[in-house]
């Protein structure tokens, strides 16, 4: 399998704010699910989530279209997405030195398309992504690059009202 991505620099300091969020193993929040079933139509993919990426996994906040909860941090896409400014986008998996041998594109779910566009939390640490995964390569035009922006920031939104819901029920105990 190919290398890991890279640890972002800030890496200790992303994972605590990550965590200081409580939003991890949390349950399916209807909010999320709605966002992400939005970004699947609007963007026409087969595969939307949440992903929050942990120190050794990347945990699914909401997934729509895989039956899983999470993976390993070492097979994580969107570990990479964390490390640049902008939405990552693979056109085609197969082709990419980086995910070529990775076990989610050499088996299921076949991942040939991949973008995801980096979720940050207020102090600017880049917590996880909104992704939209294809079993077909494809790409994105600039519209729907912008699209995927702007869920992203409604989903960094929701992000923050959970996270502040979490210390009022802290607060109040």
């Amino acid at each position: 399998m190919s290398p890991a991505a890279p640890l972002p620099p800030d890496e200790q300091e992303r994972v605590a704010a990550l965590r200081e969020l409580h939003i991890l193993d949390t349950l399916t929040e209807e909010r999320f699910d709605c966002l992400v079933r939005f970004a699947k139509q609007k963007l026409q993919v087969p595969i939307a989530l949440i992903s929050l990426v942990d120190a050794n996994r990347q945990w699914f906040k909401t997934c729509i279209g895989l039956p899983i909860s999470e993976t390993s941090r070492d097979a994580s896409f969107c570990a990479y997405a964390i490390l640049g400014e902008g939405i990552l986008v693979i056109p085609d998996a197969t082709k990419d030195e980086r995910f070529a041998d990775n076990p989610l594109v050499t088996g299921p779910p076949f991942i040939r398309f991949y973008a995801g566009c980096p979720l940050r939390e207020p102090q600017g640490h880049k917590i996880g992504t909104l992704c939209l995964i294809d079993r077909l390569p494809r790409q994105l035009d600039e519209q729907q690059l912008q699209r995927l922006t702007r869920i992203a920031s409604m989903v960094e939104h929701q992000i923050l009202q959970t996270a502040a819901l979490s210390l009022q029920k802290v607060i109040s105990v």
